[in-house]
């Protein structure tokens, strides 16, 4: 296994008697290449399990390796798994610098990784980069807070992708968008991993936002994984109690809408 491996994770927050622990024994991979969707209701602790592959967290206990590198937190990693293991946040506007011009956030992370720097003008590095995204290159000279959602989320993956990255770890990246633009950057994301051959932990509560991008389901309920398989497999037959509640919520989430759209004023 050349990917990524989480073994044992545990995951606790506080001390003492008021300790939590929000991940108990998950033990998960992701291949080269492939995308593995971690999903489960708020509080289930696929976050927790983010934040830790991400280096933003330290487990209690449990191991963490990439391409048979164990992992540290962030700062300790060696540079190329700093590169290699890429984060795209939730809120894409908190995520961005607000002093900062576009092209500046892009290029950054080019100062903290210079052999990574792509040669000849870094202007038009960047401006290659947003175009990679969706964004026009003038959008390099404007400030986060002059963007739209959708607008901050992309220039958060051209950020990611100025790193080459082999790894996305994709922390609820549309659910803070709207349903339109959810689908736009859903589908930059499937075209960015075909292009660029990316593997991608894809953290969502949204079933059908799951089912579109993901070769492999992990469904984690109270800090622990329920389940895990094919994504087909899961959606057609779910094995565990708590897979089939999920599905059914979600049949009757989408039924209400359906439902609401008949209705006028």
């Amino acid at each position: 296994m050349n990917g990524l491996e989480v073994t044992g994770l545990r995951v606790r927050y506080g001390r003492g008697r008021r300790a939590h622990e929000a991940v108990r024994g998950v033990s998960l991979e992701v291949g080269p290449g492939e995308t593995l969707a971690l999903v489960g209701e708020s509080g289930s602790g696929k976050t927790s399990v983010a934040r830790v592959v991400a280096g933003l967290a330290r487990p209690a206990e449990g191991t963490v390796a990439y391409e048979g590198t164990p992992l540290g937190p962030v700062r300790s990693r060696p540079a190329h798994v700093q590169r290699g293991i890429q984060m795209i946040f939730q809120d894409p506007r908190s995520s961005l610098n607000p002093r900062m011009r576009v092209g500046a956030i892009v290029a950054e992370a080019w100062s903290a990784h210079p052999g990574v720097a792509p040669p000849g003008d870094p202007a038009e590095a960047v401006a290659a980069l947003l175009g990679d995204v969706g964004l026009d290159p003038g959008v390099a000279g404007r400030r986060p807070g002059a963007l739209s959602g959708g607008q901050c989320q992309r220039v958060g993956i051209a950020r990611a992708l100025a790193l080459r990255p082999r790894l996305l770890v994709c922390d609820e990246a549309v659910s803070a968008l709207d349903v339109s633009v959810q689908a736009q950057i859903l589908r930059l994301l499937i075209d960015l991993r075909a292009a660029h051959g990316l593997a991608m932990l894809f953290i969502s509560h949204d079933l059908g936002v799951v089912r579109q991008i993901a070769d492999r389901t992990a469904v984690m309920r109270d800090g622990e994984l329920v389940e895990q398989g094919g994504t087909e497999e899961i959606f057609t037959a779910p094995r565990h109690p708590y897979t089939r509640e999920l599905l059914g919520a979600a049949l009757d989430l989408g039924a209400a809408l359906d439902l609401g759209e008949g209705v006028t004023g």
